[in-house]
């Protein structure tokens, strides 16, 4: 080795204990400072495995027959202490859950600077300092359990920036961001690297990370690099199918495809039964914390057929609101009405044979010993039967593309293997709501949509609710959009309507794809939105 490169790594494999085949094969690569570089793949490729053994994870906390070498600054890592890693490489998990420790964001910022012994006033520069680029000075003094998701992700950004370090890794950090967000964070990474830092950013919002012009581009597949380049000659060289690439792509490579299947969703509602509404608000007021309020005076029902959308900015209430429709809040004052009943003399047990719900983060809900124990947990206490059960999971677990995993402990799987756990354990469950919360973090383009196709066409189910800050996903699914902020429903309609208003979009921090703009460019033609794969077919190809 001559040139020393912020970051190389030679002939790196690693195979986890648990598991027959290698995670990663004969990695190669060097970076060199002031560059971004975007790695992109398939949920489960081995890109969270690579960074494991760049931030020194991997062998100290994750066991298994590792081969190869990594660099930093020209040290080794295997030769390193964790602190020293941590001062040369500044890790962002996919799951701030599992990174942020304080109690109050001020302190959780903090933590990193006094293990290294820095001075009290020279760490509270540093906090405040970090907390403004951020732009989230006004939480300095929150509790970080009353943070919504991403929230807690900008918080855990913060307490890695304000280590100062010379490699900056991003695990997803766009997951939990609503889009005006993410692009204020990408911003910031741009000039991170302008000023000389060198970041690696794991991200399966392509598209987004494009916008700020990496300087490189690698694909991963089956624990391999497949493709290392420049962002332009990407498109070649990348499958459409596993990483989403912004609608041009996609339009020009899907057409020599065969165009994709059509879908009836929900079938359930499509049969005779008494058109009251599933759920009712009326008159919702609740707060956290007494005198202050996060929801005001909301009144939506949702009925059998809806396919709707919850969007919105960070900390706008949209977790909350749906926790009251599954009875885990409860309002302070007004009724949510479940099935007719009110929630307040309902139990959560008893609404989850109405709404199945899929939290955020998969460490709130995953626990069990196995994938398979893990589904027919919710089942078995709701009384099917052990035939049942079985015809439950092996479903689930086919829906979510993890046939093989049965036997597999959730909590050794990746980020987004264990979103898709989460998701099957309320699958089985065949409530007649399903309620996700931000379903596809986590998720490579190709796994969300066979997940989304299949689950709208299963027969249980007769409304189906997801928050995201995924607008391609409303496009694509939903046929009701709310818009959710400062704990109102500041629009609740279709989405052709409530996403064509731009200044209502910028208001509420959202930002047109390339996917929604084709989609209205085409709605005189279509009168229809339309995945990028479906709107191929039915354009003319010199379009």
């Amino acid at each position: 080795m001559t040139a020393i490169s912020p970051l190389i790594v030679e002939g790196l494999s690693f195979r986890y204990r648990s598991r027959e085949l290698p995670a990663i094969q004969d990695i190669n690569l060097s970076i060199e400072p002031a560059q971004i570089v975007l790695l992109a793949g398939a949920s489960g490729c081995g890109k969270t495995t690579l960074i494991r053994c760049i931030n020194g994870l991997i062998p100290r906390s994750y066991k298994g027959d590792v081969s190869g070498r990594v660099w930093l600054q020209g040290q080794e890592v295997k030769d390193l202490s964790l602190a020293r890693i941590s001062q040369l490489v500044g890790t962002v998990l996919q799951d701030p859950e599992r990174q942020i420790l304080g109690s109050v964001v001020m302190n959780e910022v903090a933590f990193g600077l006094e293990n290294l012994g820095w001075e009290r006033a020279a760490i509270r520069q540093a906090v405040d300092e970090t907390l403004a680029r951020l732009n989230i000075s006004h939480l300095r003094d929150r509790q970080t359990h009353s943070l919504s998701g991403g929230e807690k992700q900008k918080v855990a950004l913060a307490g890695v920036l304000a280590m100062r370090p010379n490699i900056l890794v991003l695990d997803e950090p766009l997951a939990s961001l609503d889009p005006a967000s993410a692009q204020e964070a990408l911003d910031l990474v741009r000039t991170l690297a302008d000023e000389g830092m060198t970041v690696l950013m794991v991200e399966h919002r392509v598209e987004d990370v494009l916008r700020i012009q990496p300087e490189r581009v690698l694909f991963m597949q089956d624990g391999r690099i497949r493709f290392d380049g420049r962002p332009e000659v990407m498109q070649k060289n990348v499958d459409y199918h596993e990483v989403k690439l912004p609608a041009a792509m996609i339009l020009a490579a899907a057409r020599a495809d065969a165009p994709p299947s059509e879908i009836n969703p929900l079938p359930a509602a499509a049969q005779d039964a008494p058109l009251a509404p599933l759920v009712q608000f009326k008159d919702v007021t609740f707060g956290y914390e007494s005198g202050l309020e996060v929801l005001h005076g909301v009144d939506l029902q949702i009925n059998r057929g809806d396919v709707i959308a919850v969007l919105g900015p960070n900390g706008a209430g949209k977790t909350t609101l749906i926790k009251h429709a599954i009875g885990l809040l409860k309002p302070t004052s007004g009724q949510v009405l479940v099935n007719g009943r009110d929630t307040h003399q309902l139990s959560v047990a008893e609404i989850a044979s109405t709404l199945g719900y899929v939290f955020q983060s998969p460490s709130h809900m995953l626990f069990a010993p196995t994938v398979r124990e893990e589904l027919a947990f919710g089942p078995t206490n709701l009384k099917h039967s052990p035939q049942v059960i079985g015809e439950e999971v092996s479903q689930a677990v086919e829906i979510v593309n993890l046939v093989g995993f049965e036997e597999t402990p959730p909590l050794s799987m990746s980020f987004g293997q264990q979103k898709r756990v989460s998701i099957a354990a309320i699958l089985a469950m065949r409530s007649r709501i399903l309620v996700m919360d931000e379903p596809t973090a986590g998720q490579d383009y190709k796994n969300y949509m066979a997940f989304m196709n299949s689950i709208l066409q299963l027969p249980t189910f007769e409304a189906i609710l997801f928050i995201t800050h995924d607008i391609d996903l409303a496009v694509i699914y939903a046929n009701r959009v709310w818009m959710v902020n400062q704990g109102q429903v500041v629009a609740d309609g279709v989405p052709q309507e409530v996403l064509r208003d731009q200044e209502r979009l910028r208001t509420n921090r959202l930002v047109p794809t390339s996917l929604l703009q084709a989609n209205l460019d085409y709605f005189p033609m279509t009168q229809k939105f339309y995945s990028a794969e479906g709107l191929a077919h039915r354009i003319p190809a010199g379009d």
